[in-house]
């Protein structure tokens, strides 16, 4: 079985009673909404890692002012000649807060839409689960 660890950072902006978002699209084309974030680099801080891909996926200038918590999941899933992987996601949530830049939508990523949702509204979204 082959051994996966993605470590990934992400930012929960809320302001005026909405949260931020970015739409993420699957590789079978479907799409669902989550937290502006992403997969750290080697050798990246966290810190840094959620400011670059709220920037990338969002437009927006992105202060982490505070770790909200850190989810870890575990899947396993089928790779190609019969293998499977053992899958381990660890995320880090921080609370962020826009200090800059202009909403816009992320060209040639994972994202193809930024918005600020309702909060109240936020349930009724297709989501990736965080």
């Amino acid at each position: 079985m082959h051994e996966e660890l993605r470590v990934a950072a992400y930012a929960v902006c809320v302001r005026d009673g909405q949260v931020l978002l970015a739409r993420w699209v699957a590789a079978d084309g479907s799409r669902r909404w989550t937290l502006p974030g992403g997969g750290m680099e080697h050798g990246e801080d966290p810190y840094d890692t959620v400011i670059r891909e709220a920037e990338e996926e969002t437009g927006y200038a992105v202060d982490p002012v505070a770790l909200l918590g850190v989810d870890s999941i575990r899947r396993r899933y089928p790779r190609k000649l019969g293998m499977f992987a053992d899958f381990h996601g660890l995320r880090l949530v921080y609370e962020g807060r826009v200090t800059g830049g202009t909403l816009r939508h992320e060209e040639s990523g994972s994202t193809d839409m930024a918005a600020w949702h309702d909060l109240g509204a936020v349930g009724e979204l297709p989501q990736v689960s965080l």
